[in-house]
């Protein structure tokens, strides 16, 4: 009798029963480590955060990016607040040799009164391009957009420069650009800036400043060269009122209402009524 027999059948079936199963699963657990190794090489790694932006069309939160200089960095403000002419009113402006503005947001929140004031002082028609947040480069396109299409009345007010304060080593060129379409025998008004940006930390603020006087002596310096550029200087109008500005501005740059945006306008329209 063969005593082997027996305990040999049953070893070969248990492999045969268990095994087959446990092959199977150690086979599928390295295919699903396999596959987990290449899904994690094929997953792209995580985009950067974007850097913090600024603006100083809002009343400034926190930024938390300096920027390369200080003030933050420019956000998008294509989608912000804006008043811009109709094309009647633009062909009246020039029928009736009245004044172009392009502005930012400070004309757009004192334009209406703006252009109240010049017609009963003045008589004269007025078209605007104001936008919010929007930088001299972006009025000068639109300055020289509008000379192409419609041609340039002989007085011009520029009122931008607050939002270069992010980027003021770019503003001397757009000033040159906006004289060159302007041309020697027009007059162009360029209001200067005064950017404090009140709710900001004390090195954004000194930065804001900096920056601000570095944007009104390049203008200086822009109208040594051109004698048609004239500056109508409303950050020395802040600088020489008792107190300081702080109750001209709501947040250290946008007029408060009415007693900061109707000095501000006076001064703009003082200037253009002794031009005529």
């Amino acid at each position: 009798m063969n005593l082997g027999v027996g305990p040999l059948r049953l070893r070969r079936g248990f492999r045969e029963h268990v095994g087959g199963p446990l092959v199977a699963m150690t086979v599928t657990l390295l295919v699903l480590a396999l596959l987990g190794g290449v899904m994690v090489l094929l997953e792209p790694g995580k985009p950067p955060l974007s850097a913090p932006v600024s603006s100083v069309s809002g009343t400034g939160a926190r930024s938390v990016s300096p920027g390369a200089f200080g003030s933050g960095t420019l956000g998008p403000w294509q989608d912000l607040a804006k008043r811009i002419s109709s094309d009647d009113d633009i062909q009246d402006a020039l029928m009736f040799n009245g004044v172009f503005m392009f502005g930012d947001s400070i004309a757009v929140q004192d334009g209406a009164a703006l252009e109240e004031l010049l017609r009963n002082r003045t008589g004269d028609s007025i078209a605007v391009h104001d936008w919010s947040g929007q930088p001299t480069s972006a009025a000068v396109d639109a300055l020289e957009d509008w000379e192409r299409r419609f041609g340039l009345p002989s007085r011009i007010v520029m009122a931008v420069g607050s939002n270069d304060i992010f980027d003021p080593s770019a503003f001397a060129a757009q000033v040159e650009r906006a004289m060159h379409i302007a041309g020697p025998s027009r007059t162009v008004y360029w209001v200067n800036v005064h950017v404090d940006r009140d709710r900001q930390p004390a090195d954004v603020r000194a930065a804001d400043q900096a920056n601000s006087a570095w944007i009104n002596q390049q203008l200086g310096q822009a109208a040594v060269r051109h004698p048609n550029l004239r500056i109508i200087d409303w950050a020395e109008y802040l600088a020489t009122q008792p107190g300081g500005p702080a109750k001209y501005l709501r947040d250290g740059i946008h007029t408060s209402e009415p007693f900061g945006r109707n000095a501000r306008n006076e001064l703009i329209v003082g200037v253009l009524a002794g031009s005529r």
